[in-house]
């Protein structure tokens, strides 16, 4: 008997002719209903997906991805998944406009702040699919060929070249794309070499130069973290669309690109050791540029760093290199291979210093101790540059007369200047262990020169360092006349002001203008003054102040803090010509800060802090503008200065666009007599006592110094 069929289990639907089920169920050789607008297996699988939780960073469809093909008749359409090709249209004009835009951009680096991504296949850097540095540059920006116009002289003269080489051929032959093309690179290089007053002195310039003409495959050519710090540094002397924030912080694209890339390099050298001395060089580079931008955090931070790293290269020990020491492993680096080797490890190690102790000025301690410096001072610049062979600097910080003897085969002013520097360090040590167990802070009233060693430091800045310079140096403070302009060696000009404002930190907390007969108040008065001369000095000439180095507005603030204090004592006892003289002193100094500060934003933060510390001077004052008085108001020119009550003329009756000198008398022939004054003086860091206070300032009290 045949078997009856079973009906329940039979599809009751017709069959589907050809092509009719969806593409998905076919592709997956799944059952389709042919059901419209998607089928019922289709619709199945999305509300399963849809009903949990999409993982980060993907989105569940909207709908079923199902579609069928056209009607008969009609070509079929390919069996390619929508989203797949939504990726390769995306793919075939990220590579079109690669293509379209490389005849142009081979003079064109990655516009600052991009986050582009490379792949290294074969050895060869290749951009990404993702690369979309081409579509972010827009041709009509100053900064789309990267200031290859300026309103500096420096730059207008070197005017970058444009290449015809297309970009992919620069990239397949091993260049960095995160650095600028090659021309406009040597011009910055060309440019940090010539203004840079700081971090160039660690380079050797004509190697460096040489270095550049390698390929950039060759182990010679410099190492990338130093190339994007030197283009970061040098974008101070270029046209930039910068914006300089209130409180003195700027913001530059183009040098915020080339810092984030240095830092970079940094985070990955502290992971693995890698290439540490040039990153080393490449961070000294930078902390430079942030001390020049006026960012605190950042130059501490980079400061401590940099001495830390130095330690185990073993810097700090004699010929730079040593074989032994209390058990520890050998040096992290390899003996100096040859003189210029061993210079630039001394040089290295020498700048890591001077910027600790710079960065130290406000009352920390340092991150080494002299006592554990065993380097030789470097030899001279020209030395170092014709790599002339010479016998080791005899001295270093333990040769008795390190402050005092300067033997010509072994000065210059850079070296001068390093001692300079360490001259003032000193009296940042002294300020911080007198007082670091002290249970009062110093009083006016006590007599400094019972103290331990404090008259042998005052006779060291006060006179015998500049004394004992040799007569080449100590009868030139940095500006000489030349027949095709006036010349500025900006280390000498330092060796001349640093002392005077070791000075004043040394005697600040020990002024008493009630006493006539104070010597720390002359002290203080007499080294403010004579910084005053010096700014008079260059002022009176053409030459750019901004090129001086970024300590100069320290050593103006501590001089300007000198005169708020002095000025505050006059209007007590009330003599208003003595006010007024000290009025226009200050306001020279405080132009000064604002001058330098249209280059680098420490000058706004020093003089931003100076006029919290006159609040109270100018609530007390009788003045009816006493932020104008003998100075011109801010932002003049340096070219246009004229005194408000009469122009300024040179010995031939004709005006002179110098800088008025306000003159005040000698501190002992100012009549001075003794009051109840309630002035106090600055901290011996120069930082504004309790009742001079500011909003924001609590937390830098052991540093008035410095600015948030």
């Amino acid at each position: 008997m045949p078997k009856t069929p079973n009906t329940s289990s039979a599809s009751t639907r017709p069959a589907l002719r050809r092509n009719q089920a969806c593409r998905t169920c076919r592709r997956r050789k799944l059952k389709c209903d042919a059901q419209r607008p998607h089928c019922g297996t289709c619709v199945k699988q999305w509300q399963a997906a849809i009903s949990v939780p999409a993982p980060v960073g993907y989105a569940h469809p909207t709908e079923p991805q199902c579609s069928y093909d056209p009607v008969e008749g009609l070509t079929l359409a390919p069996e390619i998944d929508p989203i797949e090709k939504v990726k390769q249209l995306e793919e075939e004009i990220s590579q079109s406009r690669l293509i379209s835009v490389a005849s142009t951009s081979s003079t064109i680096s990655p516009p600052s702040g991009m986050q582009a991504s490379f792949d290294v296949a074969g050895g060869i850097t290749l951009p990404h699919a993702s690369l979309s540095m081409m579509n972010l540059i827009n041709p009509e920006l100053p900064d789309a060929q990267y200031r290859s116009e300026s309103s500096s002289p420096e730059l207008r003269t070197g005017k970058a070249k444009t290449k015809s080489d297309p970009f992919m051929d620069l990239l397949f032959s091993g260049w960095n794309p995160d650095l600028p093309e090659p021309a406009v690179l040597n011009h910055y290089v060309d440019i940090f070499f010539k203004c840079d007053p700081c971090g160039s002195r660690v380079l050797h310039k004509p190697s460096f130069l040489a270095s550049l003409h390698l390929s950039p495959r060759d182990s010679g050519f410099p190492h990338s973290a130093i190339l994007h710090a030197i283009c970061a540094a040098a974008s101070r002397w270029s046209a930039q669309s910068m914006v300089t924030m209130l409180d003195g912080t700027r913001r530059d694209q183009f040098a915020e690109f080339h810092a984030g890339k240095t830092r970079q390099y940094i985070d990955k050298t502290m992971a693995s050791g890698e290439d540490i001395f040039s990153v080393m060089q490449a961070c000294i580079l930078l902390s430079w540029y942030f001390y020049q931008e006026g960012r605190w955090v950042e130059v501490w931070i980079f400061a401590s760093f940099q001495t830390r790293v130095a330690i185990p290269l073993r810097l700090n020990y004699p010929g730079t290199f040593s074989t032994h020491g209390n058990n520890s492993p050998g040096a992290y680096l390899a003996p100096p291979k040859d003189f210029r080797d061993l210079e630039s490890r001394r040089r290295t190690w020498w700048m890591t210093i001077v910027f600790d102790r710079i960065a130290s000025v406000g009352g920390w301690i340092h991150a080494v101790d002299e006592r554990d410096i065993g380097t030789e001072l470097p030899l001279r610049m020209e030395d170092f540059e014709s790599e002339h062979p010479l016998p080791s600097n005899p001295q270093d910080l333990s040769s008795l007369d390190f402050f005092t003897s300067h033997p010509a085969r072994y000065s210059d002013s850079f070296l001068l200047l390093i001692k300079a520097v360490m001259l003032f360090g000193r009296v940042t040590d002294f300020n911080v262990r007198g007082n670091l167990r002290a249970p009062t802070a110093p009083s006016k009233s006590q007599n400094p020169f019972f103290l331990d060693g404090f008259q042998h430091l005052d006779k060291l800045v006060h006179s015998d360092f500049v004394e004992s310079l040799p007569p080449v140096y100590r009868n030139n403070n940095g500006i000489t006349d030349a027949p095709d302009g006036s010349l500025l060696d900006t280390d000498l000009y330092m060796v001349h002001i640093i002392p005077h404002a070791a000075t004043i930190t040394l005697h600040n907390p020990y002024i008493d203008f009630a006493d006539p007969q104070c010597t720390s108040t002359a002290r203080c008065i007499n080294a403010a003054r004579s910084i005053l001369t010096h700014y008079y000095s260059l002022s009176a000439t053409s030459l750019d102040i901004t090129r001086l180095h970024p300590f100069v507005t320290i050593c103006w603030y501590l001089a300007a803090v000198v005169q708020v204090h002095l000025c505050k004592y006059y209007i007590e006892i009330n003599e208003p010509e003595l006010e007024s003289n000290a009025w226009g002193e200050i306001n020279v100094l405080r132009f000064a800060m604002m001058t330098y500060g249209q280059r680098s934003p420490i000058g706004i933060r020093q003089e931003k802090l100076l006029k919290g510390l006159m609040r109270e001077i100018v609530r007390m004052t009788a003045q009816k503008h006493p932020l104008e008085v003998n100075v011109p108001l801010y932002p003049f020119s340096h070219e246009t200065l004229f005194r408000k009550d009469e122009p300024q003329t040179d010995r031939s009756g004709e005006p002179t666009a110098a800088v008025p000198l306000p003159v005040s008398p000698p501190f002992e022939a100012a009549g001075l007599s003794p009051s109840n004054s309630s002035t106090r003086p600055v901290s011996a860091a120069g930082w504004p006592m309790q009742e001079l206070s500011v909003p924001g300032e609590q937390e830098l009290r052991a540093n008035g110094t410095f600015s948030r």
